[in-house]
């Protein structure tokens, strides 16, 4: 009876600690550093076929993951044959600027974004007064390497040639712009990754309670391990002056609704990756040491590197 007990540790611990996702940061931080902005590669472990969560940065970030052994191939090899789409979380260059600079070099895929993000890139990025029309829809003549695939609130649909299933929620970043947060599975794994948002209490909005009702089962359940949220600012930015974004004390306020709705002590271990640090004198190491001083729901944070692959449950 020991030994079988035993074994069932053994088996539930090991299920416990398997890698479902690998997460390399092509870009990480919310502004300035035009080299490494936000862009994060997800992918299975052992697996080649990437989702493009945000392309701020795409080929210099692309280049230093080869240099640390994260990718494998050439950079063209990587950027056209590995990366199978991009999600774009909102219309703000520090998101989306590589994925337009490299459009010409690129390969046909899918972007993946909810209605007003379609629009911003219809009317004001692929079009021939700023670049040309590499998609599907827009301004002609229409060069169709880019087939646009609107994501509905809450409707998960897949992502071709990956292992991946997207859902996109709406987010708030300076009431009324939108921007999102798109929900990845893997067979019965999720991570979770957000774009610019900015707390419900400050934004005046619900989208942030909407989205922790949501996740809030998943997370009970230990299907979603991985929340990636930005934090911008450390705490002595005033909240009128946050333009949308998070502080370190905003982002423990918004996990603590999340926690009440999931139960006591069921974010303890969490993976949140910190992203979108504003790279402006000292802030990244700022925010990084206030988090680390102030952690009473006891997550486990990461601080990604450019280039440096994460390896997630």
């Amino acid at each position: 009876m020991k030994k079988t007990a035993l074994s069932l540790f053994v088996l539930l611990n090991i299920v416990c600690k398997a890698q479902n996702f690998d997460v390399i940061p092509l870009g990480i931080y919310g502004g300035e550093q035009e080299d490494n902005l936000s862009a994060y590669l997800v992918g299975a472990p052992k697996d080649n076929a990437f989702l493009c969560l945000d392309a701020g940065t795409v080929n210099t970030g692309i280049r230093k993951a080869i240099e640390m052994k994260s990718l494998q191939g050439s950079a063209e090899t990587v950027l056209k044959d590995q990366i199978k789409g991009y999600f774009v979380s909102h219309g703000h260059l520090d998101h989306l600027s590589g994925l337009i600079i490299n459009s010409p070099a690129d390969s046909k895929k899918d972007i993946f974004a909810i209605a007003p993000v379609i629009q911003i890139l219809q009317n004001h990025y692929f079009i021939t007064d700023t670049w040309i029309n590499f998609a599907d829809q827009g301004q002609k003549p229409i060069l169709g390497k880019y087939h646009y695939n609107e994501l509905q609130e809450g409707t998960e649909i897949p992502a071709p040639k990956t292992p991946f299933f997207i859902t996109g929620y709406e987010l708030s970043h300076v009431n009324p712009y939108k921007s999102s947060a798109a929900l990845v599975r893997r067979e019965d794994h999720y991570l979770l990754y957000l774009g610019d948002t900015g707390a419900d209490r400050i934004e005046k909005s619900d989208r942030l309670d909407h989205l922790w009702n949501t996740i809030a089962p998943l997370v009970k359940k230990r299907q979603l391990n991985t929340i990636l949220i930005e934090v911008s600012f450390p705490n002595s930015q005033p909240e009128h002056l946050l333009f949308g974004h998070l502080t370190p004390n905003l982002l423990i306020e918004e996990l603590s609704k999340l926690k009440e709705k999931t139960g006591q002590n069921s974010l303890a271990g969490l993976n949140i990756v910190v992203t979108h640090r504003k790279p402006t004198g000292d802030n990244p190491e700022l925010i990084k040491k206030e988090l680390l001083k102030n952690n009473p729901l006891k997550v486990n944070f990461v601080f990604p590197e450019q280039g440096k692959k994460i390896s997630l449950p």
